[in-house]
């Protein structure tokens, strides 16, 4: 364990051991990672903890820089710990050059099955304990935190003292068909939003679609396709990103002595937008998370894709209306086009086509819920949807809502201090 100081602020490395399997306690160990952090002038201070978990699934928590954004709001409070859930960051990363060491894909995949919001939770429940002396803490649900936080009141509510969760309402019973089936058409909202605010984007669309139709170009090995252009709509649920996917488009081609060419900036920058290279759990376990009971995900997003035939790039083309962009969603030519995903393409299917999945859920133990919840809900979420996260809400006793079209997903980065100041009021039942 070692410390160490930032402007304002001291960090903790701090290194846990917690089972594979919670199952099988006995069984094959991992190590799962998080940073302390405490405001400097409070180091002493016998405060209360509060855990911080992250987006994705698949990523780290975030690294700040001193007290930045909502973490200096909370250190006026707890002492935080920034929880690098099973897999990522610091704990155990999973990737393409780790999972060779499971073995075949075969056991890679089973072994990925224990890196779901069940898992983190009671690796949760075995650090606490550890850190607090047994006494409950606060959870920060960040979007797929979220999630997890939902799964905390169902599997564990006496480990929590209060939960804030922003995001990430999950459906507490959706198929990921269901899931991807109301996505399509929010993510055509977000598509049209962008057009409206920045109409010379059309044609700038057309014309990098028609180019990678033809030139299929790589960079840095990863091949850049129609459809991997088309998954920068992932910019779109953020607050910024619509300016950001404009800024990115407009410097997309140059002038060279063959002929027009996508530039080597846009290619990069494309490529950096696309890759799974710094966070491959989120394409392998991306509709895992929704997996619940008997039935498979079997790449749902694709699938679903298929009821919304305005998303063909190629039909656009032919035809003279706009290149729709993508959302949040994962495809199996993702692991053909991403060399940080291409070893992995046997492990995924494995685990799209398993029929085993606990359930994560439980209503009647959320309907009788009495751990204070709040949760930031994003009007038109473009991630999570609104009506689901709502309906979840309902189903929680207790858990008091702030509805807002203030900030998009990332709303907990965007807005720092004001959306935590806000939960926690709602939490404490000050407002």
């Amino acid at each position: 364990m070692s410390s160490y100081r930032q402007p304002g602020v001291v960090l903790t490395d701090r290194h846990f051991t917690v089972p594979l399997d919670h199952s099988d306690p006995g069984g094959e160990q991992i190590e799962v990672y998080g940073r302390e952090a405490v405001a400097a002038s409070r180091v002493g201070d016998d405060l209360p903890w509060l855990v911080y978990l992250e987006g994705g699934p698949g990523f780290g928590a975030r690294r700040f820089v001193g007290a930045e954004a909502w973490l200096g709001r909370a250190l006026r409070d707890f002492r935080v710990l920034l929880l690098d859930q099973r897999g990522t960051g610091l704990s155990t990363p999973a990737n393409r050059q780790t999972l060779p060491l499971r073995g075949g894909p075969r056991e890679q995949a089973a072994y990925l099955a224990h890196f779901r919001a069940d898992s983190i939770v009671r690796d949760c429940e075995l650090i606490r304990p550890r850190l607090t002396g047994g006494a409950p803490w606060t959870v920060l649900g960040q979007s797929f935190g979220g999630f997890c936080a939902v799964r905390y009141l169902s599997a564990a509510p006496e480990g929590l003292k209060e939960v804030l969760i922003t995001g990430g309402l999950p459906s507490l019973d959706a198929h990921a068909d269901d899931v991807y089936r109301a996505a399509y058409p929010r993510i055509e909202r977000k598509v049209a939003a962008h057009y409206a605010r920045y109409p010379q984007d059309v044609e700038r669309a057309r014309a990098i679609t028609a180019y990678l139709a033809e030139h299929r170009p790589e960079s840095a090995g990863h091949r850049l396709t129609p459809e991997g252009f088309q998954s920068l709509g992932i910019l779109l649920g953020s607050g910024s990103g619509s300016h950001q996917l404009h800024y990115l488009l407009e410097n997309a081609f140059v002038r060279t002595p063959h002929g027009t060419e996508l530039s080597d900036a846009f290619q990069e920058a494309m490529h950096t937008s696309v890759s799974f290279a710094g966070h491959p759990l989120y394409a392998l376990l991306h509709e895992a998370i929704y997996g619940q009971g008997d039935r498979a995900t079997d790449w749902a997003a694709e699938r679903v894709r298929g009821e919304f035939p305005q998303f063909d790039a190629a039909a656009a083309l032919a035809g003279d209306g706009p290149v729709l962009f993508t959302g949040e969603t994962v495809h199996p030519w993702h692991f053909d086009v991403d060399p940080a995903l291409r070893p992995l393409r046997e492990t995924a299917e494995l685990l799209a086509r398993r029929t085993d999945w606990p359930v994560l859920y439980d209503p009647e133990r959320l309907a009788a819920n009495e751990v204070p919840v709040a949760a930031a809900v994003y009007h038109d979420d473009m991630y999570v949807d609104t009506a689901d996260s709502l309906r979840t809400a309902a189903a929680i006793r207790g858990l008091r809502t702030w509805v807002t079209d203030e900030y998009e997903h990332d709303g907990v980065r965007a807005g720092g201090p004001r959306v935590l100041d806000r939960l926690l009021a709602l939490v404490r039942d000050e407002v």
